[in-house]
């Protein structure tokens, strides 16, 4: 009999001055665990291309160590300024550029929807948010707002692997509308191992 390994999920949450990520590892979609976080903090006396560099060269360095199969990040959405959205993006995409080049597969949330997966509604501040992380991951230690972000994300994309594994086994309609609530029913089950066989096969290749 063989045991799966567990899954490892890397949330990302960008930005020029501070990028906070976090790996989470689960069996399920209810036992999530935290395998380690931080935040990238590029000197801010550097240019601009200088600490784009520095967020990629992070990121990297964080999946070849910690081995992520799956990334989440935060969507940009268009802010009162927009010489910071502009930034944020700018961050967002050295962000992503890491995660191409590790060929992870990766999701964007909105910022509602993550902290809405997280606290239950959309509108959490971000005090809310590390609360909710240090419960939801069992875990009595400090964290900056950054990386309890980023594990935000990742826990918002866990919650719907039920509904990544059913897209990509090609689930019911029925079975589909099911997981959508939450519910590990049958057939959310064997979409669920489905995927996970998908992962084996693929990582014996």
């Amino acid at each position: 009999m063989t045991t799966e390994s567990p899954l490892r999920v890397l949330g990302i949450d960008p930005g020029l001055n501070h990028t906070g990520w976090a790996i989470l590892e689960v069996r399920s979609a209810r036992d999530p665990a935290l395998v380690a976080s931080g935040v990238i903090d590029p000197p801010k006396d550097a240019a601009i291309v200088e600490r784009l560099c520095a967020i990629t060269t992070g990121l990297s360095d964080v999946i070849a160590r910690h081995a992520p199969e799956l990334a989440a990040i935060e969507r940009v959405f268009v802010n009162v300024n927009p010489q910071s959205t502009l930034l944020l993006g700018q961050a967002r995409g050295a962000a992503i550029v890491a995660c191409g080049l590790a060929k992870l597969a990766l999701d964007e949330f909105t910022p509602s929807e993550i902290k809405e997966a997280v606290t239950g509604t959309g509108r959490a501040d971000k005090l809310m948010i590390v609360k909710m992380i240090r419960t939801r991951l069992s875990v009595d230690r400090d964290f900056r707002p950054d990386e309890a972000d980023a594990a935000a994300a990742a826990l918002c994309l866990i919650q719907r692997l039920p509904l990544r594994a059913l897209e990509r086994s090609g689930g019911s309609s029925r079975s589909f509308a099911t997981a959508r609530r939450g519910r590990f029913v049958r057939g959310a089950r064997a979409s669920w191992t489905n995927f996970a066989q998908t992962r084996t096969k693929k990582d014996s290749k």
